[in-house]
């Protein structure tokens, strides 16, 4: 069946999308779950249950695997929810048809679905023959779920490590891989050999008799050399790679995996022109190890999708990454996190994200994965963080305990940087350093700016449906992409459709930088802040790999020039400024590389 939509929602933090499908997909809207938190899961599962009276029985602590447990009944109740409401708009025919409205409004205008809708009922056929029609015809939006592979904590029992299937990251594909969803695995932030293994062990991501796979795999990812060594990986254990989502590196929400100067539109074109090479790559390796497994085996190559996502706020930039680059669907994240609608945002983080300016959103280094985190200054996060640290007691108390991860500096298990108990322990040991007093004041910051994102990012839910907050507080970590400066308004669900699809137009600032523009600029800046490092502590290696990156910038600012003074039809009324755009750019990119050169001219003089 064909999807219905050309854009999906992505997964926005831990409690921000965590129930967006019931909200969205019996419009044919895709979105994403994420599965770190089965606390937070199984509170809303009781919530939901509680709300549309059915049975709840609590899954525990207590109980054997309970976090695949957990995880699965979730997934199930909402894909039970999901469906009713589904069910509902497709009958809603049969009343006053306002639900039915709303999904054929929604479409797009180019629709092929919406045309044969209007076409049909303008038959004045039978109302059973409508309700067939509907059935065969329209399909609900995918309930898609999302796993940071790195986000893979040991557990234990009695204080005995539990094997590995029961570490965090496993336990979650277990329960994704246990409930009764058709839909897709997102899996992000890199490659984990031993997770990806694991799914071997599952019939539902391996392609039936017809070449249908139940749970399809889909790969976030920066570049198309990462893609090409991870779908062979998994094409070598039978395993098909349905889609490949490409992220911009800075100009996106969340974590931020910037790449070594590689921007998305010469990322893209790669993946254009490379697609059928991709496939075929996978296909030859994926076939033969099919065979091996004696399961089904076709002639035909199985179908990939390339989606895109980072940045994205107009419907001249949708439209032109599904007409040029080809893609296949685009995701638009940041900007529903104005829409109350379609995600759990309390009413004092949404004030702040409609107020906010480009210099209210930063990269920092609050996140303990070590890895630069988009944020917006004033959240209520770090104001709870910094009163600990006023009162002597910096750090969270850990109450979920999701990124305890690889650090065994001062204990046999693995503590997380921004436990109140890393942090004393750390504090402690540069305590006994005989070092200057600002040393110790740059080494205190440092190691009290993490932040307990795990929580942070879940709370929201919690305050946006009543729920107790008693064990997590009340601290909102929020996570939006730059792109939020040029959106300002609570938005309905259909205004921002409408926006998507360029029916109206919701950004009220006319300042806004081409996507590509802006991710460009994140770029120059990102690199502005390692020649500082330099100058700070020169490195050889820093030095050839600062090189490297001017010159990947270098190499997407000729790919843009070339490829916006071709553009006849689209982007007409930003040309000009878009490659005004790019010559500021350009010339910025020679000064940082004059003072690289500088620099190390400076660092060999006084050797």
């Amino acid at each position: 069946m064909i999807k219905a939509h050309s854009f999906h929602i992505p997964v926005m933090g831990i409690g921000f999308t965590i129930d967006t499908p019931l909200k969205v997909s019996q419009y044919g809207i895709d979105s994403v779950i994420s599965l770190v938190d089965d606390i937070l899961l199984e509170r809303m599962r009781k919530m939901y249950c509680g709300k549309y009276g059915i049975h709840y029985d609590e899954i525990t602590d207590k109980t054997e695997d309970y976090r695949a447990k957990r995880i699965t009944s979730y997934l199930n109740l909402i894909n039970e929810l999901a469906e009713k409401k589904f069910e509902e708009v497709k009958n809603s025919i049969s009343e006053k048809g306002n639900e039915i409205k709303d999904y054929f409004n929604m479409l797009p205008d180019s629709s092929t679905i919406k045309k044969e809708f209007k076409n049909f009922t303008d038959k004045y056929l039978h109302l059973d023959e409508v309700k067939n029609w509907l059935k065969e015809n329209l399909s609900m939006g995918s309930i898609d779920v999302n796993i940071m592979t790195k986000v893979d904590k040991e557990n234990y029992l009695n204080n005995e490590k539990l094997p590995v299937e029961f570490n965090d990251a496993h336990a979650a594909l277990r329960g994704f891989a246990n409930s009764n969803l058709s839909s897709s695995l997102i899996l992000s932030a890199g490659m984990n050999p031993r997770l990806y293994s694991y799914i071997e062990n599952f019939d539902d991501f391996y392609p039936d008799q017809n070449g249908k796979i139940k749970k399809k795999i889909v790969l976030k990812v920066s570049d198309y050399r990462s893609a090409l060594i991870q779908g062979k990986f998994l094409a070598k254990k039978g395993l098909w790679v349905s889609e490949f989502r490409i992220e911009s590196g800075l100009n996106c929400g969340g974590h931020a995996f910037a790449t070594d100067g590689f921007l998305m539109g010469p990322i893209l074109e790669e993946f254009k022109t490379k697609r059928n090479e991709l496939i075929q790559s996978m296909d030859q390796i994926f076939k033969k190890a099919i065979v091996d497994k004696n399961r089904f085996v076709f002639q035909s190559e199985l179908p990939l999708s390339i989606t895109a996502q980072g940045g994205v706020g107009t419907a001249e930039e949708h439209s032109f990454l599904i007409d040029y680059f080809e893609v296949d669907s685009v995701g638009w994240g940041t900007p529903f996190l104005l829409v109350p609608e379609a995600t759990n945002v309390d009413d004092y983080t949404l004030d702040l994200l409609t107020s906010a300016k480009e210099e209210d959103l930063y990269l920092s280094n609050i996140s303990p994965l070590g890895v630069p985190f988009n944020c917006l200054k004033g959240n209520t996060k770090d104001v709870e963080k910094l009163a600990l640290i006023e009162k002597g007691r910096p750090g969270s108390s850990c109450p979920k305990k999701y990124v305890e991860l690889n650090n065994r500096e001062f204990t046999e298990r693995s503590i997380c940087l921004a436990s109140r108990q890393y942090q004393h322990l750390k504090i402690k040991q540069i305590e006994k350093e005989s070092i200057s007093e600002s040393d110790y004041n740059s080494k205190f910051e440092k190691i009290v700016e993490k932040s307990c994102i795990c929580v942070g990012l879940g709370t929201s839910a919690l305050l946006v449906n009543n729920l107790e907050t008693k064990i997590e507080g009340k601290g909102v970590s929020v996570c939006p992409g730059p792109n939020i400066a040029y959106f300002s308004k609570r938005m309905s669900l259909k205004e921002m459709v409408d926006h998507i699809y360029g029916r109206i137009n919701v950004i009220e600032r006319g300042d806004r930088p081409n996507m590509f523009i802006k991710e460009l600029n994140l770029y120059i800046d990102f690199l502005k802040n390692k020649v500082t490092e330099l100058e700070d502590s020169f490195s050889a290696n820093q030095h050839k790999y600062l090189l490297t990156f001017e010159r990947n910038l270098n190499d997407g600012i000729n790919y843009y020039n070339k490829l916006f003074s071709k553009m006849k039809n689209k982007f007409a009324r930003t040309k000009s400024e878009i490659l005004s755009d790019l010559e500021k750019s350009s010339n910025a990119l020679q000064q940082l590389k004059t003072k690289i050169e500088n620099i190390t001219r400076a660092a060999v003089s006084l050797k």
